[in-house]
């Protein structure tokens, strides 16, 4: 009932709240019910879990991860406050599917300049990083039935999205100048996944002449290229080599890029370039799938970008990251002699160890784990047999005395394996 002085008592025109709420079922009969036999779809039957990161204290040698610790969060959040304070309403209407238009432009004079990428801000999207920027790519050109050519050993969220939609996997192999290809190998490939900044994971940096063979090769077999540039920021030796996609002078070549290995991994924000006759389908294949990525933080990372704040982050980064790779270097120098051999990288935040004929890489690596020594076995990444036993080093997010600490341990369980 609702009383109205002077007027009188009348039924209440607005429900109670406690009349809106749904009962709870104490009988618990929900949860009783026997599942019905579903319909999924071959997507559905074909896609596997993508394990995100665990959250726990770092460790000697986690790989994959920036030093979050150092980000400057502080500037972060004074950035983020200023723009929610200025926020308009046409910003809170959203933005076009290919992005932040700002964030799309402070991204191409970025790589632009700093990677010798060639394009404008039409061909940018803003998207929540590469793992998107697959399964967009694998929408807008593939097929059930498709080949697709992936490195062996390699990234296995690309593979992932690639078998989801009932594409066949033709693996290539590695030599020290980065993926072997040649025609035979791409006979009817319509699409090659590929890492040349810093293979994953074997952290070998691409030559030049293998890239323009890899063009060359590319253009005869009229296949696509996915090249993806994940932590190409970090390099300590030698000049940089040009991105792939800026040698490409055939519109072969489709890039991308995450701020989330230079930043922080929540931050969920990346791009995606494709040459300027696939923008527009690029641009409606968003528009019905994730619409956009979030504006605020596009706004933000904008800000960040354009004020000169993620130059100076990298520049700081680039000088820790290469200060503790000396010092993974330098230890296993001291402790770990003929047990593992590190490869010497050009660019990341992680190497690989090489092991001894005979020693078994997931057997060390679960040794590792009982000393809290964080260890990947390279069979992880890769399809079929394992041709010689490795292990993903991390280094990048790992304090100098925790690096030493993790050589000691590993240097103690090696030589229990080798004997």
């Amino acid at each position: 009932m609702q009383a109205s002085i002077g007027s009188g008592t009348y039924v209440s025109s607005v429900l109670p709240d406690e009349l809106l709420q749904v009962r709870r079922d104490l009988g618990g009969t929900q949860t009783a019910r026997i599942s019905p036999r579903r319909r999924l779809s071959e997507f559905a039957r074909r896609v596997t879990l993508f394990p995100g990161f665990q959250i726990r204290p770092v460790r000697a040698f986690r790989a994959n991860h920036p030093a979050l610790d150092l980000f400057p969060m502080t500037l972060w959040a004074r950035l983020t406050a200023r723009r929610l304070r200025r926020v308009s309403t046409a910003q809170l209407l959203g933005c076009s599917p290919m992005g932040y238009q700002p964030l799309r432009e402070a991204v191409t004079d970025y790589v632009n300049s700093s990677r010798g990428v060639k394009c404008g801000p039409g061909q940018v999207a803003i998207v929540s990083g590469v793992q998107e920027a697959l399964d967009l790519v694998a929408r807008l050109l593939l097929d059930p039935g498709d080949r697709v050519g992936v490195e062996n050993p390699g990234y296995v969220g690309a593979t992932i999205i690639f078998q989801a939609v009932g594409a066949h996997i033709c693996t290539l192999p590695l030599d020290k100048e980065g993926v072997k290809v040649r025609g035979r190998n791409l006979r009817n490939v319509k699409l090659l996944y590929i890492t040349p900044g810093h293979q994953f994971p074997l952290g070998i940096t691409m030559s030049l002449p293998r890239r323009l063979e890899l063009l060359s090769e590319a253009k005869r077999a009229s296949a696509m290229i996915f090249e993806d540039d994940y932590d190409s920021e970090y390099r300590y030796v030698g000049r940089p080599v040009p991105a792939l996609q800026g040698l490409d002078g055939h519109g072969l070549v489709l890039y991308a890029g995450s701020f989330s290995k230079v930043m922080f991994p929540s931050l969920r924000l990346g791009y995606l370039i494709v040459p300027p006759d696939l923008a527009d389908y690029l641009a409606a294949i968003i528009s019905v799938t994730t619409r956009h990525a979030p504006l605020l933080d596009q706004a933000v990372l904008c800000d960040f970008i354009t004020e000169g704040h993620f130059g100076r982050h990298v520049r700081r980064m680039r000088e820790v990251y290469s200060e503790r790779l000396s010092v993974l270097l330098e230890s296993a120098r001291e402790h770990l002699g003929d047990l593992m051999e590190i490869s010497r990288i050009e660019a990341g935040l992680q190497t690989v160890g090489w092991l001894p004929r005979g020693v078994s890489a997931r057997k060390v690596a679960d040794a590792a784990a009982e000393h809290d020594v964080e260890l990947i076995p390279l069979s992880h990444y890769t399809l079929g047999p394992t041709r010689a036993e490795g292990l993903q080093v991390g280094f990048a997010a790992v304090e100098p005395r925790e690096i030493r600490r993790g050589v000691r341990e590993l240097a103690k369980i090696l030589a229990r394996a080798v004997r």
